[in-house]
Order: C-alpha cells, then structure tokens, then sequence
C-alpha cells in the first residue's frame, strides 16, 4: 500500500499514535481535524490504517455504500474474542442482512412500549436507594439500573438466584481492564496464565445464558413471551424472519451478549454524561425536571435531551467500515484493506453542523430535522444500531424516573473529562453528583393520570 494512495495524517510511529488513541481518543482525533482537514490517516496497531472522515457528504456516501465493499464486520473483528464469531455485529453482507431482519422484531416501536413500565419500576426502585446530602459517582447506579433492564427485558431472566448470578457474572465480561482487552484482540491469549481469569469469566457468563436459553426453549409460554430472548427463539422456521433457519444455541449466546455489550454500559455512560451535564446548568435543570412531572407531555423535551446529550457527549467517538476493494471517496483512491471512519464526534461538534457545539442545548433538537449523516451517535446505513430506539426510550424513562425521584443539587465545578474505556467515552469521575433531597411519591391519581396520558401519546404517535 503506497503512502501516496491515502490522505495526510501524523508523522508519528504506529505505536505512540495507538497509545494516543487508547489515551486520549476525542482529543488526539479532533486535534488532527484541526490540523489535516476533514479527512485524514492515523495508524493503529490491530487496526492498520484509518481514514477519518468529518464531512457528511463523505459519510453519508459510506452508509450508502455497497456493504460487500464498506464491511463493517471485518472492522469489528476485534471484538470477537468476547462477542463470538455469529455476533451481529461481526457480520457481513447477506448473512448479516438476515440475521439483523431475524433481530428487529424485538426492537420495534410497540415492542420497546411494551417494555416501558418495567423500565421504570427498575429505575425508581434503584433511585429510591440513593444516597442523600452525600457526593457519589452516579455512573454505576446507572449500569445497575441498565443491566437490570437487560436482563429483565432482554434476557428476560425472572427466577432470583440466577437473576443474582446474572448480576455477578455479566459485568466483568463487558467491563474489560486493558490486560483483558489484549485477549480480546487475540483469543489464543486466553489459554496463558495472565489472561486464564478472563477465560473463566467468559465461561461463567457462557453457563448461565445458556441455561437461559435452554428454560425459554423449554417454556411451555413461549409463545406469550415478550423478552428479547423469547422473540429471537421464536424466529426462523416457516413463519420467522430472516433465512428461515431458527438460531442455534451459540448463534443466541452471541446475540445475546452483543445486547448485553452493545445495550448495557454504552447507554449507562449516555445517562451519566445527561446527569453530569444537567448539575452544571440549573435551567436546563429546571426546564427537565417540569418535563419530567408533566408526564407523557414532557416527553418531547426529554426526548430532546437526550438527543442533544448524545451529540455532545457521544458514548462512541467513530464507526468503521473496512475496505475490501478500492474506493473514490473524499477525493482519493482508498486502497481495499484500510478502514474508513465516519467520526461521529468530529461532526457533532462541528461549527458548521450546530452552531455553538460545545453548548449543552436540549431546546436545538425539539422539532429539529435531523440528518442521518449529521446526527449519528447511533451509526448508519444499514449497521445503524439495532438498539437505537430501545435506548433511546429507556434514557428518556430513567431520566424522568430520576428527576422525579429526587432533587439535585448543581455546581459550579468543571465539567468531567471524556476518558476512554474500551470502545467507549466515561466521564472521568464517573458523573458524580449529590442528591438535595427526596421528591414526595405521586398520587395513585397522578400515576394513572400518567399512564392513560402515556397511552394517548403511542396511540396519536
């Protein structure tokens, strides 16, 4: 590959520019932007060459692009390790397109609805349990409340002591330290002692949603079922969708632990980043917390926080799409083999795309047309989450459910640094915020009120 067939990018070795991408991703990313354009080359080890894009004619041309040439799945590889090879998202082409008509059934409009109650049960009752006049990081009360969700609506786990298990097992599969990452990006590492913890991990977390998925295939109510789980059991065979062929065990387990990945800590790291956003602006707090005691007429508001916290705190910095053919984009001939990245953070903090980025501003987004190639914090194309929706629902439930729950106190302190975890971008100090007091429990009265207003809303919607 001839340096010439790529844009401009740093001079540095390939290994100090893959310590700045595992250090300081958004900073080193955007201070490229600045310095090279809007596209240009970094190098990566594990990754090889990566052409960053930030104009949205370019990107939008990647997510119309033939997906036999822009494959998402080879530039997903590394995370096989600990999603398995039948992970959606490790797919391509046509066995991706059936496995994800298999999969969007449960992530429909009504079947997220269908969800929604319990949602808030699970966050009202873990927000009851915060702690008052005390500091705390509010970014693991947030993956409990989100894993919760998971195993409740997606794995659909009820019986107590494997619901504990679940608990216990599940997050330090997806919550990887660096040591565990590496055997990520190369499973033969697994079999040596440093890594020989994470194998057993992996293991337990095997054991328990395989014994999942044996209880739904066996549940004489399948039928009625409305978990993730249930519904992806259901699918195949004559009346199924996809290629007519019901899921094997193992092609389940992956999916599985593709929501669990992809559906856990990503939309927890989005709701911290909402609450640590919201204590350093007390009219935007004001504004939310009224949004959320109207009930199902505030739900445009908080619909529209949500959308603004995930431009300008995206949970995922870029997506990618590995070449395997070469490509006139961004005025080059691209050489198959190097990956292509649409920077999500690159253009959602564009001057051009929303005027004042850095500004936390829900009131942009209400009736806002928002373009798939200028707001994408979810993807697009054809890879577009499959979860998008869901998670875009259970932030505005928890939120509502939080705001309602108790009174937080704001602060004039800086706002938290983006750090980088894995695939994703934490606040530094893990959100951390301090509860003023407790919001009285609503009537039975308002709580109906609420809920017939909730239906009027889906069924006008």
């Amino acid at each position: 590959m001839s340096e010439a067939d790529l844009p401009p990018g740093p001079p540095l070795p390939r290994a100090v520019q893959s310590a700045l991408m595992m250090r300081h991703w958004p900073r080193f990313i955007s201070a490229c932007r600045r310095r090279y354009g809007s596209v240009f080359t970094v190098d990566v080890a594990s990754m090889g060459k990566i052409v960053y894009l930030a104009d949205p004619a370019d990107i939008k041309t990647v997510f119309a692009g033939d997906p036999a040439v822009f494959r998402a799945g080879e530039a997903n590889s590394v995370l096989r390790g600990v999603l398995g090879d039948s992970s959606v998202l490790l797919l391509d082409e046509a066995r991706h397109r059936d496995r994800r008509r298999m999969m969007l059934p449960p992530f429909h409009r009504d079947a997220v609805a269908r969800q929604s109650e319990l949602m808030a049960d699970i966050a009202a009752s873990n927000v009851a349990g915060w702690p008052v006049g005390t500091e705390f990081p509010v970014a693991p009360r947030m993956a409990e409340i989100t894993l919760e969700v998971i195993l409740r609506t997606v794995i659909g786990s009820e019986e107590p002591e494997r619901l504990a298990a679940l608990r216990a097992a599940l997050p330090p599969v997806v919550n990887m330290n660096t040591l565990a990452m590496l055997a990520m990006l190369n499973p033969d590492l697994l079999r040596r002692r440093p890594w020989r913890g994470v194998r057993r991990r992996i293991a337990e977390a095997d054991r328990l949603i395989y014994a999942e998925i044996a209880d739904r295939r066996a549940d004489p109510n399948l039928a009625e079922r409305t978990d993730v789980l249930a519904m992806l059991v259901r699918a195949g065979g004559a009346d199924g969708a996809g290629d007519g062929r019901a899921m094997t065990d193992t092609e389940l387990r992956d999916q599985l632990m593709t929501l669990l990945f992809a559906g856990h800590e990503t939309t927890a790291t989005g709701l911290s980043w909402a609450l640590e956003r919201l204590v350093r602006d007390p009219v935007t707090l004001a504004r939310a917390v009224e949004a959320a005691e109207a009930g199902a007429p505030g739900d445009e508001y908080l619909d529209a926080l949500v959308k603004e916290i995930l431009r300008v705190r995206p949970v995922v910095f870029d997506v990618g799409r590995r070449l395997s053919a070469p490509v006139e984009l961004a005025g080059y001939r691209l050489p198959a083999g190097v990956i292509v990245s649409p920077g999500i953070g690159l253009v959602h903090a564009s001057e051009e795309q929303y005027p004042d980025p850095a500004r936390f501003d829900p009131e942009r987004m209400i009736g806002a047309s928002l373009s798939p190639s200028t707001w994408l914090p979810f993807g697009g194309g054809g890879r577009r989450c499959l979860g998008a929706t869901f998670a875009q629902v259970e932030m505005r439930i928890v939120l509502r459910e939080v705001l309602r729950g108790v009174q937080l106190d704001t602060t004039g302190a800086r706002g938290e640094r983006q750090r980088v975890k894995h695939v994703t971008l934490v606040p530094h100090r893990g959100a951390r915020i301090r509860v003023r007091a407790r919001r009285p429990a609503p009537t039975a009265a308002a709580i109906q009120e609420s809920v017939s207003q909730e239906s009027v809303s889906r069924e006008s919607g």
